[in-house]
């Protein structure tokens, strides 16, 4: 993918902006990433053969509906955390298929193996599954996950830019791989139990701790959007250890707490821990999310103070309150044109600003000041077809 700048398209995903005429692209990078998604889509279809070994078809294909009816509506809440700026769509779908198809695969894998050498070790069937549960699951589940993070960490510098992002794309994988999991706890429940046993586990997995693996994963993208965001080296090379580290732990926590204690550990364990751990998330989203506006005000002063923008404009643009005011003015006064004009707007003002955010901070490319007029064009142009109204 270019590092181009990008404005976002009618599904308020960001599109390319070609600051130079656009050439063929690069064959070698297109045929890769057809192996990459072949590769990974092999994997997921062999975790689900393996998953209908162990259940049936029949059990295999309730568990599968169940487990993806409901997935639409998490991602949706996923996506509306980031509400500055928007992340390419190929990166977040990249990061769902990743937990969905690969993340899962390595886990299932690893999982089996570390439980079935530990149980021949000790000739204890209920030692293997104790160890996979609250050992080796959150140890290799939480690390397969975060590989990808990490991948863009350092590959897509331009488009993981704070706290925001790393709970955005840790989520997104933590919900691909949840919901391959969920297909395999619903085929089981229905092997054994039948539709109550599957509404129970449904309940639970689906309602009650649909955010148990994206919380986990989150807590290394907060890391790496701390690591980002920092110019202390320190806090630069600690703070995604210690957010990996505390993803493990955490999931290590939430499955030893019924392994080892019991449907009371359990639920001991979601009332006094997991409850209170989801509202600290939230709080710190907030609070990041009031970083990013203080990042858009800041960095778009320039634009309003040369006329650019005007002052309603700027204060529209730099709250959510104000986007999500002015898009739906532009929806009722110039029909759909306008309010997908007034999204790419708003969009395309993040871009800017957080592009000037990098740049202050050492994060400069060859084309830094080609991206910043390709940016301020595309901003003139979007405010012409607005101010049109």
């Amino acid at each position: 993918m270019m590092n181009d700048p990008r404005i976002p398209n009618a599904a308020g995903f960001a599109t390319p902006i070609a600051i130079k005429p656009a050439g063929t692209m690069n064959a070698i990078k297109i045929v890769l990433g057809i192996v990459a998604a072949l590769i990974a889509l092999l994997l997921g279809l062999i975790v689900l053969l393996l998953i209908g070994v162990e259940t049936g078809v029949v059990p295999l294909l309730i568990g599968l509906v169940s487990a993806t009816v409901p997935v639409p509506i998490y991602l949706a809440l996923v996506l509306w955390i980031d509400r500055y700026e928007a992340e390419p769509a190929w990166m977040l779908a990249t990061t769902f298929f990743w937990g969905a198809l690969v993340a899962v695969f390595f886990a299932f894998l690893l999982n089996t193996a570390s439980g079935v050498a530990v149980e021949l070790v000790t000739n204890s069937a209920q030692a293997g599954q104790a160890f996979g549960a609250v050992i080796s699951a959150p140890i290799v589940e939480e690390s397969s996950k975060a590989l990808i993070l990490f991948i863009f960490f350092f590959w897509k510098k331009d488009e993981f830019d704070g706290v925001i992002d790393g709970i955005v794309y840790a989520a997104m994988v933590g919900l691909g791989f949840a919901m391959t999991e969920n297909i395999q706890y619903y085929g089981k429940a229905v092997l054994h139990g039948g539709g109550g046993a599957l509404t129970f586990v449904f309940i639970l997995r689906g309602f009650l701790a649909p955010f148990s693996h994206p919380m986990f994963t989150s807590l290394t993208g907060i890391g790496l959007g701390l690591a980002r965001t920092s110019r202390n080296l320190a806090i630069k090379f600690i703070a995604p250890v210690l957010g990996l580290l505390a993803a493990i732990s955490m999931h290590s926590i939430w499955n030893g707490s019924g392994v080892i204690f019991g449907g009371v550990g359990f639920l001991l364990t979601y009332v006094l821990i997991m409850i209170p751990a989801f509202f600290i998330m939230l709080v710190v989203i907030a609070l990041a999310l009031r970083r990013e506006g203080q990042i858009v005000r800041e960095y778009l002063v320039p634009d309003f103070q040369g006329g650019l923008l005007t002052q309603q404009e700027y204060n529209q643009l730099c709250t959510i309150r104000g986007r999500m005011g002015s898009s739906y003015n532009a929806l009722s006064r110039g029909g759909f044109s306008q309010w997908q004009a007034a999204r790419q707007l708003n969009q395309l003002a993040s871009e800017l600003a957080f592009h000037r955010s990098r740049v202050a901070r050492g994060f400069t490319g060859a084309n830094a000041s080609e991206r910043e007029a390709a940016y301020r064009q595309a901003l003139v142009n979007l405010l012409k077809q607005l101010r049109a109204m």
